[in-house]
């Protein structure tokens, strides 16, 4: 399951974690809440982020002569 997970500290110090997103496309899923929150101060990237988002695949049966 995807999911944008937003904790924010005492002090006031806000953490964006994406889950179950692969490759950059938690980039993108976040874009808005970074954009809402400000100025990034740090990027701690994830085993997810390296993984290559899965392609469909597609079944094709051929006919025999």
């Amino acid at each position: 399951m995807k999911s944008i997970e937003i904790v924010v500290s005492r002090t006031g110090q806000t953490t964006v974690q994406t889950k179950g997103f692969s490759g950059a496309a938690c980039l993108e899923a976040s874009r808005f809440v970074e954009q809402a929150l400000g100025v990034r101060q740090d990027e701690e990237r994830t085993s997810e982020f390296y993984q290559s988002e899965p392609q469909p695949q597609s079944v094709q049966q051929g006919t025999t002569p």
